[in-house]
């Protein structure tokens, strides 16, 4: 069998070529990928490379992804050849104290699918552990599959969050990572989500996909829209998916009294708060580094149709145009939320 693969050669550069197929240990099962997905972190290292890693080209990006099980190793009980699965990407130690205090997603020793030196999934072949590869009932389909890794983001931050009925939500983005924790709050049955964003093509989105209220805030002042919709009082959650230090700092003026801000987006460099209001406030700041203990629930949520995910999808490139998926996911912002490329059909 042939193994072909997205490589990145060098900065805004990629080709398709081949790459080994992998061994299969007796505690993993070898993968055909069916879908992977990109990620604001694959369109990063695409776009600038990644700092101490020069020398990692040529590198295989992805780790949002589903496939099918070719083979299965000889002490795997859970999975059989055939079957359908999405890879939670995070191989941790088990052993440090945060993977045995159940916070594994805090291991300083993960190797994670397309973070270097660790090459990811877009390619057709790969091996992964087999507790890590969590079988997709007959009602999801695969391309769902691929997309509980970024729904598992939305799915943590909310429950670190604290979302419940009769809360006000304000969610600062509307790409990705915005959608799924829209998605993610409304399945906690928030009672009120507003999502804000420069963008009117996802802040359409945002709304086919349930929120209360959409806020341009090219075109309006965020706080005092905010402040006009909850009477003065603010949002009882607020979130900063954008990854911006702009949005950032905005947080804790949009957050109520004894309310809670949490930071998703991977926000670069400093940001300036204003601590002494979020005291006043005597807000809580949580914060989020992608999930854990929650692809089961992600996965029940799709079967029982709670949420509808493929939704989020604005793209689709086979393999063979990979380049043309990542260029899209780079320039064209403004119109797509999440870009995919299909490895296999099913």
């Amino acid at each position: 069998m042939k193994n072909r693969a997205a490589f990145v050669t060098g900065i805004k550069e990629m080709e398709v070529g081949f790459t080994e197929m992998p061994d299969c240990g007796e505690n993993e099962v070898l993968v055909k990928i069916a879908y992977c997905g990109i990620c604001g972190s694959d369109v990063h290292f695409y776009e600038m490379g990644e700092d101490g890693f020069r020398d990692v080209y040529p590198f295989i990006l992805g780790h949002e992804c589903s496939g099918i099980v070719e083979k299965a190793g000889g002490k795997v009980t859970n999975l059989r050849p055939g079957d359908r699965v999405a890879l939670e990407p995070g191989k941790t130690c088990g052993k440090c104290e945060w993977c045995k205090s159940g916070k594994y997603n805090l291991c300083p020793n993960v190797e994670f699918l397309s973070a270097p030196p660790c090459h990811g999934a877009m390619r057709d072949y790969t091996v992964h552990p087999a507790d890590l590869c969590f079988k997709l009932p007959d009602t999801v389909s695969l391309k769902s599959g691929a997309l509980i890794e970024p729904l598992a983001v939305g799915l943590h931050g909310v429950r670190q969050a604290g979302v419940m009925p009769g809360k006000t939500v304000v969610i600062l983005g509307s790409g990705c990572i915005g959608l799924v924790t829209l998605l993610s709050s409304l399945l906690y049955r928030a009672d009120r989500v507003i999502v804000a964003d420069l963008f009117d093509v996802r802040l359409e989105r945002a709304k086919e996909l349930g929120a209360w209220q959409v806020i341009n805030t090219g075109s309006t002042d965020v706080i005092d829209k905010v402040m006009e919709l909850t009477e003065g009082l603010g949002a009882d959650i607020v979130f900063e998916t954008a990854g911006n230090p702009v949005t950032t700092a905005l947080t804790g003026k949009l957050a109520k009294r004894g309310g809670t801000i949490t930071l998703i987006g991977n926000t670069p460099g400093k940001t300036e708060f204003e601590f002494l209001e979020i005291m006043n406030k005597e807000v809580e700041i949580k914060s989020v580094f992608r999930y854990r203990n929650i692809y089961p629930m992600a996965i029940r949520a799709l079967e029982n149709k709670s949420i509808d995910i493929e939704k989020i999808v604005s793209g689709i490139f086979p393999l063979e145009e990979a380049k043309k998926a990542f260029d899209t996911a780079l320039y064209e912002k403004k119109t797509n939320v999440k870009v995919m490329v299909e490895m296999q059909r099913e």
